[in-house]
């Protein structure tokens, strides 16, 4: 079973994009380019919070 976590080798700022691109099997610089693009569409604002809540909410990936 797949479990969502913060990627400790895809990240710029705190691995939740990195994370998702794992969790999905996507291309970690499509996840940011399409979060960046909502955040912004959406007055950026809610994007900064989401991103916050998600890093607080998403457990780091355990180190190999």
């Amino acid at each position: 079973m797949k479990k969502l976590t913060r990627s400790r080798k895809e990240r710029m700022i705190a691995g939740v994009c990195g994370g998702l691109a794992e969790y999905f099997n996507m291309d970690p610089t499509l996840v940011r380019i399409v979060y960046v693009l909502v955040s912004v569409l959406s007055i950026a604002f809610p994007g900064i919070l989401v991103y916050i809540v998600l890093w607080l909410v998403i457990p780091e990936a355990e180190s190999k």
